[in-house]
């Protein structure tokens, strides 16, 4: 296909750009992503969107809106406009809320909490209202926490946690996180681009295998080859623990589940997880190690 990526430069754009082989990168600086769009040939192209400002503590609303809803809006114009064939958005769990009592599906209703999420879902309404304004072929993605070699922020955070000989207080965490490993997360995108019945589609990533964070440290100090040295400690007093630090959002990230019902996705485009779980944590667990060693 004739692709054109934004995003490119990222931790999930570098997988995609590796599955695609040939396609343009599309950059979105804040100075000049205007001129870059104008100027940008769409015609016949698949658009891969994957550039966005991300959820961290600088990253106001105004900002997000920006950033995310804004330019995607901008985008979508332009390639209606300009003929493009699709644009395949990856999107984020986050639209369907923070927590979970079972594993969410497609059909389940929006309950975004902060204002990442909710520019996110902005952004989706947005790419869809174009599309019902000019037949424009869209498709979503929302993919869970995307683990991977180059993995940054929460996940860089505990890796880094879990390299040391530290005693960690995660040995009775029973919760359920769904991951989604970065090249599998790409394949789909692929498929999102090239299968006629993503049109207009609506799909959730997600390993099928859900882990616990008790599962997730254990693992990854295995692959660190250090004792799991884990030690319990109920989930509501870690999450009291994390109100009196000012970090409950973080605290309850490791204590309540998050899981993700990727079935339909699966039976539709006929994706398939080929990374194992625990390869997949163990090869990155390796590469932040190595990395770390040659900074």
């Amino acid at each position: 296909m004739k692709a054109i990526v934004t995003g490119a430069s990222g931790f999930v754009g570098r997988a995609l750009v590796r599955r695609l082989g040939a396609c343009t990168p599309l950059a979105f600086e804040p100075a000049s992503w205007r001129e870059r769009l104008a100027a940008a040939e769409l015609r016949e192209a698949t658009v891969f969107h994957l550039a966005a400002r991300v959820h961290s503590p600088a990253a106001t609303p105004q900002a997000l809106a920006h950033d995310n809803v804004e330019k995607t809006e901008a985008l979508a114009q332009a390639a209606a406009s300009k003929g493009a064939a699709r644009i395949v958005f990856l999107s984020s769990i986050k639209v369907n809320g923070e927590e979970s009592v079972r594993a969410l599906r497609p059909a389940d209703r929006e309950a975004p909490v902060d204002a990442y999420a909710r520019s996110k879902w902005a952004a989706e309404r947005a790419l869809r209202d174009v599309a019902s304004r000019t037949g424009l072929s869209v498709c979503i993605v929302r993919a869970p926490l995307v683990i991977g070699e180059g993995a940054k922020g929460n996940l860089a955070a505990l890796m880094k946690l879990a390299d040391t000989p530290w005693p960690l207080p995660f040995a009775s965490i029973d919760n359920r996180r769904t991951l989604v490993h970065v090249e599998d997360l790409a394949d789909l995108l692929v498929l999102c681009g090239s299968r006629p019945n993503a049109h207009m589609g609506l799909f959730f990533a997600g390993h099928p295998e859900a882990v616990s964070t008790t599962h997730l440290v254990r693992t990854l100090r295995s692959a660190f080859d250090r004792p799991s040295r884990l030690f319990p400690v109920p989930g509501r007093a870690l999450e009291a623990l994390g109100a009196l630090a000012n970090a409950s959002e973080k605290v309850r990230r490791l204590t309540r589940s998050l899981e993700v019902d990727a079935t339909a996705t699966e039976r539709e485009l006929g994706w398939k997880n080929a990374m194992p779980m625990d390869e997949g944590i163990h090869r990155m667990a390796r590469a932040h190690r190595e990395r770390g060693a040659a900074a």
